[in-house]
């Protein structure tokens, strides 16, 4: 199993927003967490990346067989785990071209022999986002809300992740955006097999992807796990709070 989450508590500034959860998600693996706004969908993505704020008060965390429940970010990202943000930054005076090399482990000032400098080009194309025109621009700076998530797709892709946990790729992005996005990583996912967590609202970004299994996360607890096939038509058909009642779950 690549990732075990363990009966995990987290709180951030005292008060707790993740009272217990449990899942896995096992290697070439895609699991989507689902659920309302203030569901505790975001914060357990924050406490997966190894964000300090978020701190586990009880439970654990285990990826590719280590406990990381106490390892850092960049620890974390070393060992092949990165996080697709919500709102990815802006950055002025960072190229994007320097950002997506580092990525991938290439010093685009002094490289080494052997290093890809075509890094930068190759993971534009896989976004559908032109090289001559996005390479050297600032970081973001002037980029769509589509444009933002291609291009921190593509400095993802450049890691070579064993997981990828997106918060809400299908947030602020247009319909042609969305396609790109969505085959953008089922063309990834089908030639690495990285696994994936995707969290979202919709079911917008997974009809690309279809995952296998469904966690539904209410008030910090995961609710309801089931497929796909079976839960997604429920939560379009008669919502979040609806479903978590009728199947019983009590916060």
């Amino acid at each position: 199993m690549l990732l075990e989450i363990e009966d995990l508590h987290v709180s951030v500034d005292g008060k707790e927003l993740l009272k217990g959860i449990s899942l896995k998600v096992d290697y070439c693996e895609i699991v989507a967490v689902m659920g309302h706004n203030a569901s505790g969908k975001t914060t357990l993505a924050l406490t997966l990346a190894g964000f300090p704020q978020y701190a586990v008060t009880k439970g654990r965390i285990m990826f590719n067989g280590k406990d990381i429940t106490c390892a850092t970010i960049d620890e974390r990202a070393r060992m092949g785990l990165a996080l697709a943000f919500q709102a990815p930054p802006a950055i002025r005076g960072i190229r994007l071209g320097h950002v997506i090399s580092l990525a991938g482990g290439v010093n685009p000032w002094q490289p080494k022999p052997g290093d890809n400098l075509n890094l930068p080009k190759e993971m534009l194309e896989k976004v559908n986002l032109e090289p001559s025109s996005y390479i050297n621009r600032e970081l973001n700076v002037g980029f769509s809300g589509g444009e933002r998530k291609r291009s921190e797709l593509a400095q993802i892709f450049a890691m070579k992740p064993k997981m990828m946990i997106l918060d809400e790729p299908d947030s602020g992005v247009d319909i042609d955006s969305l396609k790109i996005v969505g085959n953008s990583l089922r063309d990834y996912y089908e030639s690495i097999k990285c696994a994936m967590i995707i969290i979202t609202h919709h079911r917008h970004i997974l009809q690309y992807l279809e995952p296998s299994r469904v966690h539904i996360i209410s008030s910090g607890k995961v609710a309801i796990t089931g497929s796909y096939s079976d839960l997604m038509p429920k939560i379009e058909s008669i919502g979040y709070e609806r479903l978590i009642k009728e199947c019983g779950f009590h916060e």
